[in-house]
């Protein structure tokens, strides 16, 4: 008998802080996405939530969107932090315990909500406030050394509305600064990533594939044409996947069209939504996941929510899928896992390896010359990250200078790009393949 592969599962938080949406909010947004046009009020609410109102067809769909469990925000900090008293209380993490003895693991992908003028959703505002408060509450938890924090990102939207959804990375000059004061000011870059609203385009698929190793975005479905029947994801809209495998695997993206495998570097998983009204996880899928590792492969199933729902009611729910699968396949065992971890576990088998990079400053007449060299493994994509922040308070991001060996670069602090008197700190950051990583923050180069 062959041996049996494991499911590795992992739960992606697209966390984003507080939500909060009014009655007529919500009717707007069932206009625009199944125009449907109604009178806001709880009366027509509950109709509609009960399928009491003729909608050709539609109802269940619309039902759906307007479920109480879909609608009952956390729209404070308050009420987000008293869920986590349960959530990551020890107790609930154990509640079902995996193949290796451990619990549940949460991977926190946290949003800046920053550079938007319009808030009705009442956002957190804000550079690093979503990463700050969840630290924060990991520590208070005892949660640190379990749960992982990767990075997730909005687009802006044309008219810089945080409520709107965009695609264009090009379009948001967010994008860069971001991540700038993630590196510089939290010593912090992400190895992992999820898009938000689940969409890629050329722009940010190339924007990935020069930095970061683990896509968790993917969410095909066997039956691509559940997509048509929402407005928002109808002609590949929003979260276009309809191409890309549903099969569970793991795969390398095509150059021209990340929903083809191909010959780029970074790796896809597929992540299924807990609670939601497109591409929510069941029975079948689990089912499907525990098959696949039966034929002997290492699977990752990822699993993905909003911190602003009701996630306590959303694990549990899973959770009963899991325990069934584990029924009707107790040969297969899973693992509850970080992203890291079990991308490592279904793509290298397990291997992990170092990077280290030593980094050289050089004072040259009116310039500052910074070289870069790889010491110990290999620098995932071309480049490492280079994060600048100028006296005069701005970070930015620029390129690097590329050595002859593809393992070394250099950059000039010169009038060309930031003159050495405007500059108060740098950082290089850089992962490998196995989202192992070298940051290094430089603040002493007056000498």
């Amino acid at each position: 008998m062959p041996e049996k592969g494991t499911v590795y599962i992992v739960h992606s938080v697209d966390t984003e802080g507080p939500l909060y949406e009014s009655l007529q909010a919500t009717f707007d947004r069932l206009s625009e996405l199944f125009s449907v046009e109604m009178e806001a009020s709880h009366q027509n609410l509950k109709k509609l939530q009960n399928c009491e109102i003729d909608l050709g067809g539609r109802e269940e769909e619309v039902a759906r969107l307007l479920s109480p469990e879909l609608l009952g925000y956390n729209d404070s900090w308050d009420k987000l932090e008293k869920m986590h008293e349960t959530l990551l209380s020890k107790e609930f993490r154990h509640e079902l315990i995996d193949s290796f003895g451990g619990g549940w693991i949460f991977c926190w992908f946290c949003l800046d909500h920053v550079g938007f003028q319009t808030n009705p959703r009442r956002r957190d505002m804000g550079y690093h406030n979503i990463h700050d408060r969840y630290l924060e509450i990991l520590d208070r938890m005892d949660s640190k050394e379990l749960d992982e924090i990767q990075w997730h990102f909005h687009p802006m939207s044309t008219y810089k509305e945080a409520h709107r959804c965009a695609t264009s990375y090009v379009n948001s000059p967010h994008l860069h600064e971001t991540l700038c004061r993630r590196i510089v000011e939290r010593n912090f870059f992400p190895s992992a990533f999820r898009a938000g609203f689940q969409t890629l385009r050329p722009d940010s698929h190339w924007f990935l594939e020069q930095w970061i190793p683990f896509d968790c975005t993917n969410m095909a479905l066997d039956d691509p044409s559940e997509f048509e029947v929402h407005n928002d994801f109808a002609d590949g809209r929003f979260g276009d996947w309809r191409r890309a495998p549903s099969d569970w695997r793991v795969y390398q993206p095509d150059f021209h069209d990340y929903q083809k495998e191909g010959s780029c570097n970074r790796y896809i998983g597929r992540f299924l939504n807990l609670k939601a009204r497109l591409c929510e996880i069941n029975q079948y899928e689990v089912d499907k996941a525990f098959q696949k590792a039966e034929r002997g492969e290492n699977v990752l199933m990822g699993l993905n929510n909003h911190d602003f729902r009701d996630m306590i009611s959303e694990v549990n729910r899973v959770r009963e899928f899991i325990r069934q699968s584990a029924t009707k396949y107790p040969e297969v065992k899973f693992r509850f896992s970080n992203s890291v971890d079990a991308f490592n576990a279904v793509c290298h088998d397990g291997k992990v390896e170092d990077l280290k990079l030593d980094i050289r400053l050089e004072r040259q007449p009116d310039r500052l010359k910074v070289y870069i060299k790889t010491v110990e493994g290999k620098v995932f994509g071309p480049q490492p990250y280079l994060a600048i922040e100028t006296r005069s308070g701005r970070f930015i991001h620029d390129n690097l200078d590329f050595g002859l060996d593809g393992r070394s670069w250099s950059y000039c602090f010169d009038t060309e790009t930031v003159p050495a008197h405007d500059l108060k700190r740098f950082a290089v950051a850089a992962n490998n393949q196995f989202g192992s990583q070298h940051i290094e923050l430089i603040e002493d180069f007056q000498s």
